[in-house]
């Protein structure tokens, strides 16, 4: 995994676990996890995971991740887990193989999930075909799963 998707793996973490109203106690709590960047590249970091700022009685305002990552989509993203069985590529398509009847659920999920690598999907019962954007790799598909569906990291990696 590279280093970009170790960080914002551990922002969605930090922040679905937390009440965190700055960018300064975020890069300080990042530290402590051996994440070491700069303010700027926080920020990137925020503007790509559509981090928003909401109010808070006690902090005043603290992040929060969009809907399909708060917490109640985990339910979700576990069924994508033990549904999913393989990937591979061709022609820089992706094909996701899983157990029969849940590929159009993991498909929607991915969907909805938006990621700027990933076009589009397309599913069967049993098969899903990732459409990515221009000039994108294979393995910026696999970190944008990733992102979507934490529990693959031990099945990709």
């Amino acid at each position: 995994m590279g280093n970009r998707t170790e960080r914002l793996l551990a922002i969605k973490e930090l922040i679905s676990s937390r009440t965190i109203s700055s960018q300064e106690e975020l890069l300080q709590l990042l530290e402590e996890k051996g994440l070491n960047y700069t303010q700027a590249t926080l920020s990137r970091d925020l503007k790509f995971l559509k981090v928003n700022k909401i109010s808070h009685n006690e902090k005043g305002y603290i992040y929060q991740l969009p809907d399909q990552h708060i917490p109640g989509n985990d339910i979700a993203e576990s069924y994508a887990s033990k549904g999913f069985t393989s990937i591979q590529f061709a022609n820089h398509l992706g094909i996701i193989k899983t157990i029969p009847g849940y590929a159009s659920s993991i498909a929607s999920l991915i969907d909805k999930s938006n990621p700027f690598e990933i076009a589009g999907t397309i599913a069967g019962d049993d098969t899903i075909l990732i459409i990515p954007q221009n000039d994108v790799s294979e393995k910026d598909i696999i970190n944008a799963l990733v992102l979507i569906i934490p529990e693959l990291k031990e099945k990709l990696t």
